[in-house]
């Protein structure tokens, strides 16, 4: 995702100052044309196209994009009315271990003759491989979904890692239609292709094709993870100029930190140097030239200086090694389960735990495979017979202790995981698969254009983090939101489909006022339940249903028992007139237009109520609660 607005001396922008934020560190040159308006209170996930602002109830935990300039003057009236949220999520993924046989990443122990002098810097040969990247972004209209946002165009920087093959952030590229990078002391820009984007770890590959780009090119070496206190060296094309900048502090901290982009939760490196908009996707080094992960945000608070993050070579490590196995991006592995730390002695004694040691199992998604194999209740103390503290946390490094999520996101997906679990007093070990988590509202679309149905000017589309972003506290309704933030996906391909608004036409005189854009945060929030008696599982098997349907009537049957009636005939007679009247190409999109697989619903109960505890664990009141 392509980001500005970090404040600094030659670009000041205006922040809320009674909360702290992440920022990506892409600069934005020119800006979407629309806006969200924003909640307060929730959690919240922003696309490529637009900023918005992560809030928690814990102050140190909120996170948000910022703005530039141009942006701020034009959304101040509306940014003052709060802050649009969206929950984050707390799922574990897997970062794989290092490899040195990798021919694109592999580790060079120097010896300390080969450190850069900091009179010699100017001339290393490492900053040769750093690039300035140029990206075209068409973000999808989440509202109007047959359509594209106005396009806008971002700079940020990437780096050579070897066989042909570049890094940068996700966000950098996020709906890129041209993506373009130029080396440092040359004046000509190159096309790139996107070969595999990680959302959850923010990170993106690329190539080009041109040979005259890569005469002379030599790629970076990667470094094993730093200690504290390790001096670093950011380097990148930020904004205050077109050269290359380079700034320099220390390792502040390691640990499992939240990555915004793709609200996940992974091995993070904590830094004190300046990381700026442009930035993002640029190489960190440390003093023998190796480089030790990919700048990608800040934290911005009134009450901290000087936090930046960059993504370990532990985590690029497995990001590559995924790719390299599948060909593609497949995503980090997730346990499933939330749990509850087992700190209290008393607690430990009725769940006959004798130790100090385990976490409680609190809940287990349906979709998870580990739904199978544990309970709640079960008590984990161990995974791959690495033993699991009582506060979730396992031992790393020497001295060191991590969260449990640590283990788990070292996992590739399809891996099998032993786990000690205590089940009534009595030890025992299972063994379950990890597998990427299933979200029942998705953080990213894939294909990135949202899949919608028109039925006599119904618009049906699937709840999105993006769609909620692009709505405001007014329209999506607080029911919808409370269902998007507290429930799980009960079988993998489910789906909320909501009405997102009516196109006015005599065919559906009556319905005008339905759909988000009118509907009350106390009234319904016509998620569609049912069609002609059926249960929707998801859009393709509404557009499934709608099309093998024989009856007189269409019946759609929303939430708090609203119902909406069409003659079949008179939709179909007018659903031609009412695409041209609005110019809109098509009454479905072309996902739709495949023939329907049924989905399995084993663990699909007769009514979806809400959960009871939301999904992620930046939303939780305390620290006492952590998914796996």
């Amino acid at each position: 995702m392509a980001m500005a607005g970090i404040s600094c001396s030659s670009f000041p922008i205006k922040t809320r100052t009674d909360k702290p934020y992440y920022s990506f560190s892409t600069t934005k040159t020119s800006s979407p044309s629309s806006l969200s308006s924003r909640f307060p209170n929730i959690k919240t996930f922003c696309s490529s196209n637009s900023k918005k602002t992560f809030h928690s109830k814990s102050k140190s935990s909120s996170f948000s994009y910022g703005k530039s300039r141009d942006e701020v003057s034009k959304k101040k009236t509306k940014d003052e009315k709060g802050d649009l949220s969206r929950s984050q999520s707390a799922v574990i993924k897997s970062v794989g271990t290092q490899k040195k046989e990798k021919k694109s990443l592999f580790y060079d122990s120097k010896s300390k003759d080969s450190e850069v002098e900091p009179g010699n810097l100017q001339v290393a040969a490492f900053l040769n491989a750093v690039v300035k990247v140029y990206c075209t972004h068409t973000a999808p209209d989440y509202s109007l979904p047959w359509q594209k946002q106005r396009q806008y165009t971002s700079t940020g920087s990437a780096f050579l890692i070897g066989d042909g093959k570049l890094l940068t952030n996700a966000h950098c590229v996020e709906h890129g239609t041209q993506v373009k990078v130029k080396r440092r002391g040359d004046d000509t820009k190159y096309v790139a292709k996107v070969l595999a984007k990680g959302v959850e770890c923010d990170i993106a590959l690329l190539s080009v094709e041109s040979e005259e780009f890569w005469k002379g090119a030599e790629p970076l070496h990667f470094g094993r993870l730093p200690c504290l206190q390790d001096a670093v060296t950011v380097v990148g094309y930020p904004l205050g100029g077109d050269t290359i900048s380079v700034t320099k502090g220390v390792v502040s901290r390691i640990e499992v930190t939240s990555y915004a982009h793709g609200a996940s939760e992974l091995l993070g490196i904590q830094i004190d140097a300046a990381v700026n908009p442009g930035n993002s996707g640029g190489p960190a080094f440390n003093d023998q030239g190796e480089c030790i992960g990919v700048a990608f945000q800040v934290y911005r608070s009134d009450d901290a200086e000087n936090i930046g993050y960059v993504i370990p070579t532990t985590v690029v490590s497995h990001f590559l090694d995924d790719y390299e196995k599948n060909g593609k991006y497949t995503g980090f592995p997730c346990l499933g389960v939330l749990l509850q730390k087992l700190e209290n002695p008393a607690l430990r004694t009725c769940l006959k735990v004798q130790s100090n040691e385990g976490v409680l199992v609190r809940k287990i998604e349906p979709t998870a495979d580990a739904y199978n194999v544990l309970k709640e209740g079960d008590v984990i103390v161990s995974f791959d017979d690495v033993s699991v503290g009582s506060e979730g946390t396992v031992p790393f490094r020497s001295t060191e202790r991590i969260a449990f999520r640590y283990l788990i996101s070292q996992k590739f997906a399809g891996d099998t995981v032993e786990i000690g679990i205590i089940r009534k007093g009595a030890f025992m070990k299972v063994q379950t698969v990890v597998n990427p988590r299933v979200h029942l509202v998705p953080y990213h679309i894939e294909g990135g254009q949202p899949s919608y149905l028109i039925i006599a000017g119904l618009v049906f589309t699937p709840l999105s983090e993006p769609l909620i972003d692009e709505e405001c506290e007014d329209t999506i309704g607080l029911k919808l939101l409370a269902k998007a933030r507290y429930s799980s996906a009960k079988f993998k391909g489910e789906q909320i489909v909501v009405l997102s608004q009516v196109l006015a036409n005599e065919v559906n005189i009556g319905y005008e006022d339905m759909g988000n854009q009118q509907a009350s945060p106390r009234s319904c929030s016509f998620f569609v339940l049912k069609f002609n008696g059926t249960r929707v599982k998801n859009i393709s098997h509404l557009s499934h249903l709608v099309d093998s349907c024989q009856a007189k009537y269409l019946v759609f049957e929303f939430e708090d028992n609203f119902v909406a009636v069409l003659d079949r005939e008179a939709a179909t007679t007018a659903s031609p007139c009412i695409l041209k009247d609005y110019g809109i190409p098509s009454e479905r999109s072309s996902d739709l237009l495949e023939p329907y697989v049924d989905q399995p619903e084993e663990n699909w109960g007769t009514d979806q109520d809400l959960g009871d505890t939301p999904n992620s664990n930046s939303e939780l009141g305390f620290d006492g609660l952590l998914w796996a």
